[in-house]
């Protein structure tokens, strides 16, 4: 009777082990699996674009018809070539973080709408100007830190409007809401963002996203104290928003139109969403952004004046 119940106990442990080991693998690749799903789901999308304009192409002359489908599948495999590319990132990413979920825990009561962080200050009624170009244009964008708070996740965030015109027609217009915790790092709660035309209409809602909606999260946009090598998100909104950062350097010195900052923070942000996309961002310590450059095109945008009410 003892052998058989030490069998059985024996039998229960392993059972037992086995479990544990089995919720370890499980929890331990979180991120690669997530990375493996967005791949799935990016082939499925380019699969299902692919249909739709197959069904476009037939209800065209024949004339017309060939070409159409010809097209069709070319656009058909750039998508997959770009999702296999968003891919790539994630895994990296996946590399840089960790295997763990991504689920930062939000207390209400640590946050203030109090923003004072050196690389990140917003002071109400500041706006940010800044100038340069983008596809060859003029681009003036005005970051306004407004008198508006929203409630987001349980958390009181400073609302911030940001304008872009391009060759002085309104491009975008972007509401972005942000809190401060109790360490310093700022935090970005979402954004609501609306692209228009050059008449005015609205075409586009992409990126918008809010945290506590459909699965988002909020990121860190500033840390309160960043070193050299740090990697974190910064937005959390899967096939929406995804930026990441990573601090490049802590004592660059630029001459940005006159002004010379020295000390100032550098960092690389990229998103798996643009796989091509690389920039580099400048803060000086008391003021802020005060300059974006995009390392592939090399065109890039410049605080040119601050002004407050």
């Amino acid at each position: 009777m003892k052998t058989k119940l030490l069998a059985a106990s024996m039998v229960m442990m392993l059972f037992a082990l086995t479990l544990i080991i089995g919720n370890a693998y499980a929890k331990s690749h979180n991120c690669t699996d997530t990375s493996k799903d967005m791949l799935k789901s990016c082939n499925s999308g380019a699969d299902d674009d692919y249909w739709l304009a197959i069904a476009k192409c037939d209800n065209l002359p024949a004339s017309q018809t060939k070409a159409c489908k010809q097209q069709a599948k070319d656009d058909k495999k750039a998508g997959k070539e770009d999702c296999k590319a968003q891919f790539e990132v994630r895994k990296e990413i996946c590399k840089d973080l960790g295997e763990g979920i991504y689920d930062p825990v939000i207390n209400p009561s640590d946050f203030s709408t109090t923003i004072n962080n050196s690389f990140f200050p917003l002071v109400h009624g500041t706006t940010f100007v800044y100038e340069g170009t983008k596809g060859g244009q003029i681009e003036h964008d005005e970051f306004k830190v407004t008198n508006k708070t929203k409630v987001i996740f349980g958390v009181t965030c400073v609302e911030v409007r940001d304008t872009v015109t391009i060759d002085g027609v309104l491009a975008e217009d972007t509401l972005d809401w942000f809190a401060q915790d109790k360490d310093g790092n700022v935090w970005y709660f979402g954004e609501n963002s609306v692209e228009l035309d050059a008449s005015g209409e609205i075409v586009s809602l992409e990126g918008s996203w809010k945290a506590g909606v459909d699965g988002a999260k909020p990121g860190i946009i500033m840390e309160a104290h960043p070193q050299v090598g740090d990697v974190y998100r910064q937005e959390f909104a899967l096939d929406v928003a995804e930026d990441m950062a990573e601090v490049i350097s802590l004592n660059e010195t630029l001459t940005v139109h006159s002004v010379t900052y020295n000390n100032s923070l550098k960092t690389q942000e990229f998103s798996p969403l643009e796989p091509d996309v690389l920039e580099n961002k400048f803060y000086a310590p008391g003021v802020g952004n005060i300059r974006t450059v995009d390392t592939v095109t090399g065109e890039f945008l410049d605080l040119v004046q601050i002004k407050t009410e």
